[in-house]
Order: C-alpha cells, then structure tokens, then sequence
C-alpha cells in the first residue's frame, strides 16, 4: 500500500514495503514556551529553525501544530503553513482539533497533505471526511472512538475498519488512510506497549494500511526515554508500522537500523548516508 504526500514539487511515498518515512514531530508548543511566545508575535523564525534542524535530522514530513491557550488557530495554522512552504519543499501534516483551522491551512498549502487526525468518533467522521475529500487529503485516523479508548486490540482493530469503510464510503481512497494505533504510557499500564504493538500487527496484517503513532508518548514519565523509545521504535516497525510523528533528531538512528536489519536498505546506503551526514 503506498500514500503519498506532496509539497509544491516532492513526493514523499509511505510504502508498507518500503523504508520508514519520518514524520517530524518538533513544531508542536507542548514544551516549548519559545514557540508560544514567537508565534503570539507572529514572528515564524523559530518555526522555520525547528523546521530545518528537523529536515537536516532525517524528516520526510513536518507536523504542524500550533495550538495553545488563547490561539486563534483559524488564522495562525494557514500563516505558519505559508511560512514554511515559502522556505522549504516537504510535505506537511495538519495538526489541530479544529476542523474549520484544517480546513483554512489545506486552502493554502498546495501539495498533498495529512491530516492530524480523524477518528471514529461520529462527530469527527462526518466533518473532517469531508474536509479531506474535498482538499484531497490523506488522513490519520485514531483507533478511539465515542467509547473512549479501549485496551483491547481486537477492538482498535474494529475502529480502525470502520474509519476505513466510512472514508472509502466518503470517496477517499484506501492507501489515503492511515492508521494510528494509540502508543500509550507504559508508566501508567505496563501491557500498553504491548497492546500497541498487536493492534499494529493485527492493522499490518488485516487492512495492509499505513500505520503511524506518536512515537515519545510510551515513555512519558520515565527515565532513559530515549532508549526506551528507540527499542519501541524498532519493534513497532517489525510489526508493520510506517510513518512514526517523532523527534528526528532522536529517532532516526533506530529508525535507519531497524530498515538495514529488516532488509529494507539495499547496501546499507541510507545507514551509511545519514551517519555520515551526522558528522
């Protein structure tokens, strides 16, 4: 199955055969009092900073998030969305719960981008479907729904059906969903990496969808995160996932072996690539 996303002119194709494509996860406020203040001055330096150190560090697609207290989104998304597209070529993920910001960012951005996120819940269906039609966008979809979050794989599974059903029956095509799993904190319940890694291999297995997943928040409150997210990282990609949203910067290195040990990088020539680069 491949989606692929678009910037003004490249591609970025998300393969379930091919390499892992990195969603860089780094525009986001959450921890970054700087981005909050610069955004709130409409001053898009720090983005573009945070968008080149991203893309330096082994990004395919940028997440784009800018939500914060008292933001007006409507107007802030699509005027950071042109900040970044006027200084760099890279396809972009749309992240807010706010259709109507969604939709005013997709209105500018040209190319072909993701949508962070939809979900199985009706309300979230019926709006952003649309929105996603009519832009030609691909889509996340959550495995939750009007029940919450369940911690049954089996159950994520379902979820992750029914958004699919529901966007093919909205005219959306099949490779332009993807899926996420929901990575949880395993600090909080012990079994919750392990449910993950199932609905993956039950997603992988059953649909052939693209599968993405933020990829920090397993380890949330834990000592040694890096680690534990790189060893996560690897047995996720095992199991089928895709498109992680991460911290380049952190990640590409797991990433990049566990394509070479997987037999996805012929010669070793992206391993070898990006750590020579990183010199």
């Amino acid at each position: 199955m491949k989606t692929i996303l678009r910037g003004k002119t490249n591609d970025v194709i998300i393969d379930t055969n091919g390499p892992v494509i990195i969603i860089g996860e780094c525009i986001n406020p959450t921890r970054r009092k700087k981005l909050i203040s610069t955004l709130q001055e409409g001053n898009f330096d720090y983005v573009l900073e945070l968008a080149e150190s991203q893309i330096k560090a082994g990004a395919d697609v940028l997440d784009v998030n800018i939500g914060f207290p008292g933001v007006d989104d409507v107007k802030l998304l699509p005027e950071t969305v042109l900040a970044i597209i006027g200084s760099f070529d890279i396809p972009l993920c749309l992240d807010s719960p706010n259709p109507k910001a969604i939709e005013a960012a997709l209105k500018v951005a040209g190319g072909k981008c993701l949508i962070n996120s939809v979900n199985g819940e009706e309300k979230s269906l019926k709006v952003l479907l649309s929105i996603a039609k009519e832009y030609e966008a691909a889509i996340i979809g959550l495995t939750m729904d009007d029940d919450g979050i369940t911690h049954d794989p089996e159950k994520r599974l379902a979820i992750a059906e029914k958004i699919l059903e529901r966007a093919v029956k909205a005219g959306i095509k099949e490779e332009d969903v993807i899926i996420d799993p929901l990575a949880m904190a395993v600090s909080a319940d012990s079994k919750a990496c392990v449910v993950t890694l199932e609905t993956i291999r039950l997603i992988h297995q059953k649909l052939g969808l693209n599968i993405t997943m933020g990829a920090s928040n397993i380890s949330f409150g834990l000592p040694g995160r890096d680690d534990l997210n790189s060893v996560f990282m690897s047995l996720a990609i095992l199991n089928g996932l895709t498109c992680p949203i991460a911290n380049p910067e952190k990640i590409t290195a797991a990433v990049r072996a566990s394509d070479l040990v997987l037999g996805k990088d012929d010669f070793a020539v992206r391993f070898v690539e990006y750590f020579q680069n990183r010199k």
